[in-house]
């Protein structure tokens, strides 16, 4: 929530390719921007990820997101996760200091890349497809019951 009362009024607080993909679909996010957005999102978690790499290079996992459950239920939580918090976001949003303009959430971090850095892209496909999913029902929910 800090992130995006920090940084809602630059980018729309677009941290994550899940919100700008999100945000594209249902044509709340011109489709033409959605590419220099998603280069930026992973160039910004390629360099949080490489300078992790460099303090802690003893820690392997750092920054990777692995699930403690199965994949199934690990698939589920994410896309109820994102789904909940895409609702907080965009309620604030419309309220917020960025004045009705939907904002963005910071659901986390691109993934890709800090998988990659790791080494651990076992469940990547979890991580990349949940938050997506999560987030785009939210916004057709939002749409139709607020």
């Amino acid at each position: 929530m800090g992130m995006i009362y920090t940084f809602g009024n630059i980018s729309g607080a677009h941290l994550n390719p899940a919100v700008s993909i999100t945000f594209t679909l249902v044509k709340r996010f011109p489709l033409s921007s959605l590419g220099p957005y998603i280069i930026s999102q992973i160039s910004g978690a390629t360099l949080v990820s490489i300078t992790l790499k460099y303090l802690f290079p003893n820690n392997h996992d750092l920054g990777s997101t692995v699930p403690s459950g199965s994949s199934g239920q690990s698939l589920i939580l994410e896309i109820i996760l994102a789904f909940i918090l895409m609702l907080v976001i965009i309620n604030t949003a419309t309220v917020s200091k960025e004045q009705g303009m939907f904002a963005g959430l910071a659901m986390g971090r691109v993934v890709l890349f800090e998988a990659l850095i790791s080494g651990n892209t076992s469940v990547l496909w979890i991580c990349i497809l949940a938050p997506v999913v999560g987030a785009s029902f939210a916004v057709m929910c939002w749409k139709y019951l607020f």
